[in-house]
């Protein structure tokens, strides 16, 4: 029997987020927290917050130009010349069909991209200042749309509260538009945003006064 204490239901929720984020589980543990993090939208937001605390440690590497023989590697890949040689004049022929089919989807293929997805719309009651959150390709993305930020020394923050649930906080709304990695919010849950000291607010919830919220909507 082990001494070692058994950490709360919540405490371990946020342990295995951060363990996700981190990428420290094996594979069929980090299956069975992707599976719940797309049911289990309380889960989601934790993930979300641990991917939004860990991204100042990306700013640490710099990026790596891709080698210059990469394209004519995939190339090589994708259309190989031996195996055109061997079918003769049909090998050709069903190479310059692959290459037209190649660019016709390099063309078409962003036109049917689906745009930004409008999640809710959240603005002060005077309207003056408002935020959107829109969904597209997997991140939900929080933009200010009107008005300025909060006063100086403090901060808007925002929060994800499920219905009959307990805030959960997604990041800080600054200047640049606040971008979440993860599973879809579910309808009917809310996004609020707080007046909070500059920082955030320093407990696990809100302190300061909801200033705008929304129902996500489907």
């Amino acid at each position: 029997m082990s001494d070692t204490p058994a950490l709360p239901p919540d405490d371990e929720s946020d342990a295995l987020a951060a363990e996700y984020v981190l990428g420290v589980l094996d594979l069929p543990e980090r299956l069975s927290a992707e599976a719940r993090a797309r049911t289990d939208g309380a889960f989601a937001a934790r993930v979300a917050r641990w991917e939004n605390r860990f991204a100042p440690l990306n700013e640490g590497y710099d990026d790596v130009p891709a080698p210059p023989e990469l394209f004519a590697r995939i190339e090589a890949r994708l259309f190989p010349r031996a195996s055109a040689q061997r079918g003769g004049w049909l090998g050709w022929a069903l190479g310059g069909l692959a290459v037209a089919v190649a660019v016709l989807a390099f063309v078409f293929l962003p036109l049917l991209q689906p745009g930004p997805e409008r999640l809710a719309r959240l603005a002060t009651e005077d309207g003056a200042t408002a935020y959107e959150a829109t969904w597209v390709e997997g991140d939900m993305t929080v933009t200010r749309v009107a008005g300025t930020p909060a006063p100086q020394g403090q901060v808007h923050e925002l929060w994800l509260i499920p219905p009959g649930g307990a805030p959960v906080s997604l990041g800080l709304l600054e200047a640049a538009p606040l971008t979440l990695p993860g599973p879809r919010p579910q309808a009917g849950w809310t996004l609020a945003i707080t007046l909070e000291p500059a920082g955030g607010s320093p407990i696990d919830g809100p302190t300061g006064p909801v200033v705008m919220s929304a129902e996500i909507g489907t």
